[in-house]
């Protein structure tokens, strides 16, 4: 299907149940293997995890001596896998791009159904997943369905009966350059609360129609979308609430407020309004242009003090690392020694102009996390202190993170052969105050990501409760399954206990949680199990990510490889720079498990550990070479590779930190 020719352009958004046989290959856990000299008592300063005990409560007999071990367990014993940003046919940018399918399809798709997409092509998930946040924009939410149907309440407005008439006149165009107008001025054409309201409440008519807890959960929520200058600042609210409470508001919008601060103002009212629950989740700050991490508030200019610092940690406790608009973890300018750090790169600019070089310290994960030590050090509170988790950012209604099913960003870029699914414009649509072209296009695009939310059950309270308290990780769309733990008083044996997670627990903290003032002589050491989705590539390492603040207040990074598979050495320095080969046959869009490990069991402990210091741990685990989307259009379609392209890459997953504070 042909794309619309964009008049005025931003785009706003812009278990398993098969047996597996595995082969483990020798594994090298690192030079570190310091075993405590004795087990540790429950740490006191862990963070806690709360019980979500089910049954009748005075039948409850914890302590007692039961036979079946798995009685009121109160901890996670799996992840949950989801995606906190698909858009429907309600967001203004997906139905006026040709987007049909609404909220009822999106869930059916992510529950596993088979589904066709906007521009007939049959599309289904490899496996179902376990919960699914649709994510539509507040701004004049449901405007496209509303034109569809000929709402009587939109065609009393004289705004709305206008863009009706482009739209139902055959000029779409020009109905959406009307709306892109009204939005970059900031000015709403459908003032008053009713048409929002009607259609919030369709959406969340939809989430409870199709949440089944225990097989399928669905998030409430929407998209707030703070887009100054062009320049996204955008959040995902998630709520943790049923339908009767969030019925009791309507969604913020850009149209309201661009700051974030006024975000959390109007969560805490719904929160002291309904008794309720909600968090927020910024999305990956590459498009920012340097304001996503800024040292300064939006508005006010101030420098960030510790009552900023403190509301946004407590308002924003996840943050989205990797979606199809790039990746954000690290830059390879901030990180030069990380020869992984370098993927799915976005940089050239936002919606609205061009970057320019300093920006880009003010845009990236693992250089706020940094710099959260230092606020946390000088103000007492730390800002960026975030779990991370991927989403795909869909506006096709289908949550397609998987290279090999890539339906693109929006409808004009779902599968075909016609030039719009490698070369449409995302970025560099308006013009760059200095005349730079800024512009990036379709085939940039990354299949990525999905959520894995380590959660006691598959509900509403269980997910949301499991995201609060940062027990969540990210990938760009394989479902490998990351679990780990720090303590002062793990060992190496540890890593194979058949109760790893018990233990875990008990021991330690989980990803996301919080090591304070370090025993005499001791170090903080972690316990790691990674396997590869089963549909997936082998694994070819898993390092820890280490970020801390030194005695001289200057922050500072490194990268260790605690395991690496097949007979490759990590040196004296913590690493391995002998890469894993590749077996990918390009041209038949193949790979073969050949190579890599299917399953890491590692202990590291930290050789360079100042008690002192502030600090951050996380984990990155990296599959082995696998095909690009792009290699499968350019074979599937028989089109050429646009120029400069990556056909070849390796899929990777981020955990949530640990932090230790002295």
């Amino acid at each position: 299907m042909k794309s619309p020719k964009i008049l005025y352009g931003i785009w706003r958004c812009n278990t398993v149940t098969r047996a597996l046989t595995f082969i483990v290959t020798p594994l090298i856990v690192g030079q570190f293997l310091i075993l405590p000299a004795k087990a540790q008592e429950p740490n006191p300063s862990r963070s806690e995890v709360p019980l979500d005990l089910s049954g009748d409560a005075d039948n409850l007999s914890i302590g007692q001596k039961e036979y079946s071990p798995f009685l009121d367990q109160g901890y996670p014993d799996r992840p949950y896998w989801g995606d906190t940003h698909v858009h429907t046919s309600y967001s203004t940018d997906a139905g006026m791009f040709g987007n049909r399918l609404g909220p009822d399809q999106a869930y059916r798709f992510a529950r596993g159904e088979e589904v066709v997409s906007s521009t007939g092509v049959r599309a289904k998930l490899v496996r179902p997943l376990d919960w699914l946040v649709v994510a539509d924009h507040a701004e004049n939410l449901g405007l496209a369905p509303m034109i569809a149907e000929s709402n009587p309440d939109l065609l009393r407005n004289e705004w709305g009966k206008m863009v009706h008439d482009l739209t139902k006149g055959g000029k779409p165009d020009e109905a959406y350059a009307a709306w892109g107008e009204a939005m970059g001025a900031n000015d709403n054409p459908l003032p008053g609360d009713e048409l929002q309201r009607s259609m919030w409440e369709r959406l969340t008519t939809f989430a409870e129609e199709y949440n089944d807890p225990g097989n399928f959960t669905a998030l409430i929520g929407f998209e707030w979308t703070s887009s100054p200058g062009g320049s996204n600042l955008h959040r995902n609210l998630i709520f943790r609430d049923d339908k009767d409470r969030a019925d009791q508001v309507i969604p913020l919008s850009n149209y309201d407020s661009n700051d974030p601060e006024d975000l959390w103002n109007w969560m805490a009212a719904y929160e002291e309004k309904t008794g309720g629950r909600v968090l927020a989740l910024a999305h990956n700050g590459n498009l920012s242009n340097g304001l996503m991490f800024d040292e300064i508030t939006l508005t006010t200019k101030k420098p960030l003090d510790r009552n900023y610092a403190e509301r946004r940690a407590r308002w924003e406790p996840m943050y989205e690392v990797t979606q199809m608009k790039g990746d954000g973890e690290a830059h390879p300018i901030l990180s030069p020694d990380d020869e992984f750090a370098d993927y799915g790169t976005w940089d050239k600019g936002s919606f609205g102009a061009a970057k320019e070089p300093d920006m880009i310290p003010r845009e990236y994960a693992r250089e706020a996390l940094k710099r959260g030590l230092r606020y946390q050090q000088d103000i007492g509170a730390n800002p960026f202190k975030f779990g991370m988790v991927g989403s795909t950012d869909s506006h096709t209604s289908l949550a397609t993170a998987g290279e090999m099913n890539f339906f693109g960003k929006a409808a004009m870029g779902e599968p075909t052969a016609e030039p719009e699914r490698l070369n449409e414009k995302i970025t560099g649509y308006l013009p760059d105050p200095e005349g730079r072209d800024y512009t990036i296009r379709h085939f940039k695009a990354l299949a990525s990501g999905l959520a894995a939310v380590w959660a006691t059950g598959n509900t509403r309270k269980e997910l949301w409760d499991a995201m609060k308290r940062k027990e969540v990780y990210a990938t760009t769309g394989p479902r490998i399954t990351v679990r780990l733990f720090a303590g002062w008083d793990f060992s190496e044996a540890d890593v194979h206990r058949n109760d790893f997670a018990r233990h875990g627990y008990t021991v330690g903290v989980p990803m996301g949680g919080d090591l304070t003032n370090a025993p005499d002589d001791k170090a903080p050491s972690f316990v790691v199990r990674v396997l590869r989705d089963p549909d997936g590539a082998n694994l070819d390492r898993v390092q820890i990510i280490k970020g801390w603040l030194d005695g001289e207040g200057e922050t500072k990074e490194r990268v260790f490889d605690i395991a690496v598979s097949g007979n490759r050495k990590i040196d004296e320095n913590g690493r391995c720079k002998e890469s894993v080969g590749s077996t990918v046959n390009v041209e038949e869009v193949s790979y073969t498990n050949t190579i890599g490990t299917p399953l890491v069991l590692a202990y590291w402990k930290d050789p360079d550990f100042d008690p002192e210091q502030h600090a951050f741990y996380y984990v990155r685990v990296l599959e082995i070479p696998t095909p690009t989307w792009v290699a499968k259009d350019v074979a599937f379609f028989g089109v050429d590779a646009p120029e400069g392209v990556e056909l070849v890459h390796q899929e990777r997953a981020y955990t949530s930190p640990v932090w230790y504070t002295p």
